[in-house]
């Protein structure tokens, strides 16, 4: 439980922070005018989402549909948390990811009615604009990705162990010789 509270500890307190601040920087910063960032790359833009990622919204006010939403996903992050074995950092890391997202979007919602914060975008992409996101985004994102990776490494680790299991032949052996080679007696 170590290992997860001190991944958990370096990971979520410091991301909350930056969500924050960033957010309070773009409240302040980008009201009369846009910025960029990287020669043009990133445009800056202020906007409130109300909606879930990527502007999709479930009506007017859809913050009192989302915040219980966040409750119940910060409880099944929680429990992730604890099902997971200590030796698997990429798990805690991406579970922590997603709760300091969450709960940094949670704040914008709770705090008023106009949406979460978003700044960073739209990112031209060619076929299409990348939607406007912010810090809290990020790091669900990444984490979501980390999340599916992990995910996807323990079922390579349980097909691995049931192919060596199958190769090893079922436990007692043949139903002959009872799967050891015993001495004989006499």
């Amino acid at each position: 439980m170590r290992v997860k509270l001190l991944i958990f500890g370096v990971l979520v307190p410091p991301i909350l922070v930056l969500d924050w601040v960033t957010k309070r920087w773009a409240l302040e910063a980008l009201v009369a005018q846009r910025g960029e960032l990287f020669g043009g790359l990133v445009p800056l833009t202020l906007a409130f989402n109300k909606g879930a990622a990527f502007g999709l919204s479930v009506g007017e006010d859809s913050r009192w549909f989302f915040v219980p939403v966040t409750f119940l996903a910060l409880g099944l992050l929680v429990y992730l948390m604890k099902d997971a074995e200590e030796g698997d950092h990429t798990r805690i890391t991406a579970i922590s990811l997603v709760v300091a997202g969450a709960l940094g979007n949670l704040y914008d919602r709770l705090r008023w009615d106009r949406g979460v914060v978003d700044f960073l975008g739209p990112i031209d992409l060619g076929l299409w604009d990348f939607p406007i996101f912010n810090v809290a985004d990020m790091s669900i994102t990444c984490g979501a990705i980390l999340l599916a990776v992990s995910f996807w490494m323990e079922e390579q680790r349980i097909a691995a162990r049931a192919r060596a299991e199958e190769e090893r032949g079922p436990p007692g052996g043949t139903e002959e010789g009872g799967g050891r080679d015993e001495p004989a007696i006499g």
